[in-house]
């Protein structure tokens, strides 16, 4: 059987635990701001995709449109 020795010091557990919690944080940080910039892209897309069916509609139906 193989012998384990003595347990690591507290120190160097603490260490480990606080530094795992950083890389957590900062994955999760990057993945929010991931999905932040992706939905501002859709959303520019859609007001630009919006701003072109304005240039093809009537006056009067642009009216309409910003009244309701």
């Amino acid at each position: 059987m193989i012998e384990e020795g003595p347990p690591a010091p507290k120190i160097l557990r603490m260490v480990y635990f606080v530094g795992a919690g950083f890389l957590c944080t900062f994955a999760i940080n990057k993945w929010r701001e991931m999905e932040r910039n992706s939905l501002l892209k859709e959303e520019q897309k859609s007001q630009q995709g919006d701003v072109s069916l304005l240039h093809h509609q009537s006056p009067t139906d642009s009216v309409h449109k910003a009244m309701k």
